[in-house]
C-alpha cells in the first residue's frame, strides 16, 4: 500500500504499452515510409545514412497527416527525452534522435525504451512522484508523478495514431 500512486501508474502503463504492442506487431518498413498525404511530418534519410524527422512549426491540422516512420520517430523522441532529463545528465536534443529505419528497428528502440521506462518507474516510491527533483522535461517544477502520467498520455495517442495510420495504410488506393 506505501506505492499506491506508483502501482496505478505502472497498470495504466502496461495497458497504454500492451496498445502499442498492438500496432507494431507485423509494421512493415514499407507501412513505415508511405506517405498518407502529399503533404505531412516524415523522415528523411541524410547521405551519410542517418534518417532526421522533420520537426512542425505548428501544430496545425494543415501541416498535413504525419506518415508512420515519423510517428515512430516521436515516441522514440519523447521516450528517450524523458528519460535522459529524468533519470540521466538532461543533455539529449531532439537533433540526436534518430529514426532507426526500419520497422524491425523501430521494435527493437521501443521494446528498448520500454524495458528502460517500466525498470525507472519500478523503483520509485510515492514520494518520488511528489517530488520536483526528475523533473526536467517536457516539464518543470512540478511532482514528477506528472511526467509519468503524462508520458502514458503521450504513449496512448502516439499508439492511437499509429494504429489509425495503419489503417489508412490498410485500405490505401493502389
Amino acid at each position: 500500500m506505501a506505492n499506491d500512486a506508483r502501482d496505478y501508474l505502472l497498470r495504466q502503463f502496461e495497458t497504454a504499452w500492451a496498445l502499442t504492442q498492438y500496432h507494431l506487431e507485423g509494421l512493415t518498413t514499407e507501412e513505415c515510409l508511405w506517405r498518407p498525404a502529399h503533404k505531412g511530418l516524415h523522415v528523411h534519410k541524410e547521405p551519410e545514412g542517418r534518417w532526421r524527422a522533420d520537426w512542425p512549426e505548428s501544430e496545425g491540422y494543415d501541416i498535413g497527416p504525419s506518415s508512420i516512420a515519423w510517428l515512430s520517430w516521436h515516441f522514440g523522441f519523447w521516450w528517450s527525452m524523458v528519460l535522459d532529463h529524468s533519470f540521466g545528465d538532461a543533455t539529449l536534443s531532439r537533433e540526436n534522435v534518430v529514426w532507426p529505419g526500419t520497422a524491425d528497428g523501430v521494435r527493437e528502440w521501443l521494446g528498448r525504451l520500454q524495458g528502460q521506462w517500466r525498470a525507472k518507474l519500478e523503483q520509485l516510491t510515492d514520494e518520488d512522484l511528489r517530488s520536483t527533483q526528475r523533473t526536467r522535461w517536457p516539464f518543470q517544477d512540478r511532482p514528477f508523478g506528472d511526467v509519468v502520467a503524462w508520458a502514458n498520455v503521450e504513449l496512448t495517442k502516439n499508439a492511437a495514431e499509429l494504429g489509425y495510420a495503419r489503417f489508412l495504410y490498410a485500405v490505401r488506393a493502389r
